[in-house]
């Protein structure tokens, strides 16, 4: 009997320390199942805010937020319009503009582009006066100061549009050799208007920091004070295009 009760208690002993065993087991598999979910949470964790990060840095790339300033040059075609006297047929002429130029941002789609240009204009002209014709060509220089909204629907294209105010600083007449000296007096003698307002639109296409200006502007106040029969009143009107560098 005495026996049996030893066996009996050995037995339990034995189940007991198995049992204990098996829940040692298990709970050691628990712990690396835990760790090995916490593992994979810490590394989606940590790839979400890599990910996260690397989209900050791809939106932050849009520069469209920026003040820049930038410096151009290029080309003027240029003309006149509006003329009264009917006997005077103007041509085109290219000239040289160069300048610079700066965008304050008012948002990431709006801006405003104050630019300050030296800009050759003009025209090829002939008429008559007095009965006898003449032919002459025309450069005027002027300090062209636009004042432009800049509306930015993406990062390379920019639209300008806004008012202009131009400044005069020489006007050079070459004529041919039939103008009488009578005539070449008179288109000298004319009362040119310094001060000059009109208007510009245009668009900027942006290739990193290169741009490609394309600009259409025209004068909305004459460019002659007086005008008269022989000497026709007139408005310039251009097409400018320039390539530029922003800094």
């Amino acid at each position: 009997m005495i026996f049996c009760n030893t066996t009996t208690t050995l037995i339990m002993q034995l189940c007991n320390i198995k049992l204990k065993q098996v829940k040692l087991n298990l709970k050691t598999k628990i712990m690396k199942i835990q760790f090995k979910k916490t593992a994979v949470i810490v590394a989606l964790f940590i790839g979400t805010i890599g990910f996260a990060q690397e989209t900050k840095v791809d939106t932050s790339s849009d520069s469209r937020s920026d003040l820049k300033f930038g410096l151009k040059a290029g080309v003027n075609f240029s003309n006149v319009y509006d003329e009264d006297n009917q006997d005077y047929v103007a041509d085109g002429k290219a000239g040289f503009a160069a300048g610079a130029f700066v965008s304050i941002p008012l948002g990431k789609y709006i801006g405003f582009q104050p630019e300050v240009m030296y800009s050759q204009k003009g025209f090829k002209a002939t008429g008559s006066a007095l009965g006898v014709g003449y032919e002459f060509t025309r450069t005027t220089n002027f300090i062209d100061i636009p004042l432009q909204l800049q509306i930015k629907p993406i990062e390379q294209l920019t639209f300008l549009v806004g008012p202009q105010f131009s400044y005069l600083l020489e006007t050079k007449n070459e004529f041919n050799g039939s103008t009488s000296t009578t005539q070449e007096d008179a288109i000298n003698n004319e009362n040119y208007k310094k001060n000059i307002f009109g208007f510009v639109v245009g668009a900027d296409v942006n290739l990193e920091n290169f741009v490609i200006s394309g600009r259409a502007g025209w004068d909305i106040s004459k460019s002659d004070k007086d005008g008269n029969d022989t000497t026709p009143r007139y408005k310039n009107q251009v097409v400018q295009l320039t390539l530029g560098y922003r800094f």
